[in-house]
């Protein structure tokens, strides 16, 4: 049997990976388990780095469900967002570790226009740094293949604006003059913490109503956000999403959203919004 340190060592990598291919928190634990059992299972005598072969087993086990799950994805009413990785207590190390790499909702949201292989390459050198001669070596291609397909994906997702280059005190800050104008209902308030240039992404999964498209018009947002006492008591708590400072909003009580936020240090540029309860549940408070 395999040493288990070792693996218990690079879990929180793997899961990193799988979670970012996949966005949804079971099924990158289901990848990461059956990674497990075939380094239980596997002879490694000579094996040079335990990394590279878990990394290369994680992603491949990754991309095969992907691929399963695009069918299902295609069918999906609305808009999807993955599942929100939620933190209340920002100082735990799990949210530590978030920090470490890029792991938001917006670029989550962006990583959706990449094909599986493709996803995983540009996650593969972009985000965990390895070189292209492993990153071939992990989906089984060229080194030019590889290159290619990262380029290619580059071109299409657009890294958004992250915690670097906006303090996590100045983005709080922010969301928190946001949610005071939100409850004060004074829709011009709420206006001018919104960028032109904004975009609104919301996730009910045909479970709760939703746009089912993107809203990019400020003022609707604006009168979106003013208006929501019509529908309840609402109260906002300040939470980490994804690594990053968000919302957790409740109606009269109840869980209704977790809310990442994109900011340009003085306005808020993206706005996701994950309604679907399904993807909810398992978030403590």
């Amino acid at each position: 049997m395999n040493d288990p340190t070792v693996f218990d060592a690079l879990r929180p990598r793997l899961f990193a990976l799988s979670y970012r291919m996949l966005g949804v928190r079971a099924d990158a634990e289901d990848v990461v388990q059956d990674a497990w059992l075939r380094w239980q299972g596997a002879d490694t005598r000579g094996l040079q780095s335990a990394e590279a072969w878990l990394v290369t087993v994680t992603t491949r086990l990754s991309i095969d469900r992907l691929r399963a799950a695009i069918a299902e994805r295609e069918a999906y009413e609305g808009l999807w967002l993955p599942e929100p990785l939620v933190a209340v207590d920002e100082e735990t190390p799990e949210v530590q570790a978030e920090r470490a790499s890029d792991l938001s909702l917006a670029y989550m949201w962006m990583l959706e226009r990449l094909g599986p292989e493709e996803r995983a390459a540009f996650l593969l050198r972009q985000v965990f740094d390895y070189d292209y001669d492993e990153v071939a070596a992990q989906l089984g291609k060229s080194e030019a293949a590889c290159r290619q397909m990262v380029s290619r994906a580059g071109e299409r997702v657009q890294k958004p604006q992250s915690r670097f280059d906006i303090p996590a005190a100045t983005h709080r800050q922010l969301l928190q003059r946001f949610v005071e104008a939100s409850a004060s209902g004074d829709k011009a308030a709420v206006r001018a913490l919104l960028a032109e240039d904004l975009e609104l992404v919301g996730d009910g999964g045909g479970k709760v109503k939703s746009f089912g498209i993107v809203i990019t018009d400020p003022d609707k947002i604006a009168a979106l956000y003013a208006g929501m006492h019509k529908l309840g008591a609402i109260e906002y708590r300040a939470a980490q999403v994804n690594g990053e400072p968000g919302l957790l909003r409740f109606v009269d009580g109840k869980l209704e959203s977790a809310q990442g936020f994109l900011s340009d240090g003085q306005r808020i540029t993206g706005i996701y919004v994950v309604r679907n309860p399904d993807k909810l549940a398992h978030i403590s408070y």
